[in-house]
């Protein structure tokens, strides 16, 4: 597959999950089940994976020779080449990420879900829009 065909794949996948992220912003959190917040954290998690490898795709496709592919590192060279903006909140996304894979703390589950839902929906649904204009 050539990179062309590779990062407008991983986009098409990764406007789908952005789909089904955005659902997320209109529920009401304090009525979910424990059930429920997990499947908003999967989400979260799954989108977050696909927003950092499409960058990396789109980067390369784009020319850009990446030295070190980790999700911080992909996202500090997409901030430095203005593919995104506010990369303090895609750290803390990234960091986010980390805590609800690594601790499963439903302390930090309630603290993080305000965040995917007003924030992070947010990051995601503008790096779509700004990689919607580079397919054009």
């Amino acid at each position: 597959m050539n990179q062309e065909s590779r990062w407008k794949l991983r986009f098409a996948n990764y406007q789908r999950a952005l789909r089904l992220m955005q659902e997320i912003a209109e529920l009401d959190l304090k009525k979910l089940s424990m059930l429920e917040k997990e499947g908003v954290v999967q989400r979260f998690e799954f989108t977050l994976e696909l927003a950092w490898k499409t960058l990396k795709d789109k980067m390369e496709y784009d020319g850009l020779i990446l030295d070190s592919i980790s999700p911080k590192r992909v996202l500090k060279e997409a901030f430095k080449n203005k593919y995104i903006d506010d990369i303090e909140m895609w750290l803390k996304m990234i960091n986010d990420r980390n805590a609800l894979s690594h601790v499963y703390d439903f302390e930090v589950f309630e603290e993080v879900l305000p965040d995917i839902q007003q924030k992070y929906i947010p990051l995601f649904t503008a790096l779509s829009s700004t990689l919607s204009e580079a397919q054009v």
